[in-house]
């Protein structure tokens, strides 16, 4: 397992035709299976309204997540003037690393310069899942405390991060 320290550069870019490559040789780990599709099913929703998101290292590509931009239009927990962020992971052979830690405490500044238009990004979490919602909740993500049971893998906790409140 490759290790993380606070010299290792995280950074987020969105996908483009250079990264495609790289991506789709992301796995989820077994432990992941059932929270988040395969990379290949996740890149099935790329559209003109969900975006693709590359989380990098110095090496290359560590981690993915989609933004939805129609999120509200599925979710009636989503307001109108936000956007959802989807299938987010850690390539298996970087999980314990630090790395989704630290992406999540990047995706205030990142999604509110990028998605200045919106006010909140919304996001459901397993709640077989309390590591992923530790890691949000780290992020500044607060869960609204309802739950989603929409979901093919159980109840869900709603959780919002605001993108117009004071960067961090």
């Amino acid at each position: 397992m490759k290790k993380f320290n606070s010299t290792t550069l995280i950074t987020i870019h969105r996908l483009n035709d250079d990264a495609f490559k790289n991506v789709k040789g992301l796995t989820v780990s077994d432990e992941q299976v059932g929270f988040v599709e395969p990379i290949e099913q996740i890149l099935k929703n790329l559209s003109n309204q969900v975006h693709g998101h590359v989380i990098n290292d110095t090496r290359g590509a560590v981690g993915f997540f989609l933004i939805d931009t129609q999120y509200a239009n599925d979710y009636e927990f989503c307001s109108q003037d936000s956007i959802g962020l989807r299938s987010f992971f850690i390539d298996k052979r970087y999980q314990g690393c630090g790395y989704g830690k630290q992406t999540v405490r990047l995706l205030q500044n990142y999604l509110s310069d990028i998605y200045d238009s919106y006010d909140d990004v919304y996001l459901t979490v397993n709640c077989k899942n309390p590591a992923a919602k530790h890691c949000y909740e780290q992020g500044g993500f607060i869960d609204i405390g309802e739950l989603y049971f929409g979901g093919d893998y159980g109840p869900q906790h709603i959780m919002k991060l605001s993108l117009k409140a004071e960067l961090v």
